[in-house]
């Protein structure tokens, strides 16, 4: 699939992964087994969680670290594939 059609895909999900002030690795766990399970994570980040750095920064730190495709960011929350 595209990245276009699996931002449509992702549009109607829910955040089911958020990050906050524990960071990245905190979720990467549940990342992987929810990236099993599903073809889209839609990931949050908390203010917390976020510090001097911008989301799309720790997006892609945190598809790195489960080895998935970061989809899109907006706002506060991306979509891993």
């Amino acid at each position: 699939m595209t990245k276009e059609a699996l931002r449509k895909e992702a549009h109607d999900l829910d955040v089911t992964v958020w990050v906050g002030k524990a960071g990245i690795d905190a979720v990467t766990d549940e990342l992987k087994d929810q990236l099993n399970d599903r073809k889209l994570v839609k990931v949050k980040f908390l203010r917390a969680a976020r510090g001097g750095t911008t989301v799309d920064e720790l997006a892609s730190e945190l598809a790195d670290a489960v080895s998935a495709e970061l989809i899109e960011t907006r706002g506060n929350t991306a979509v891993l594939h």
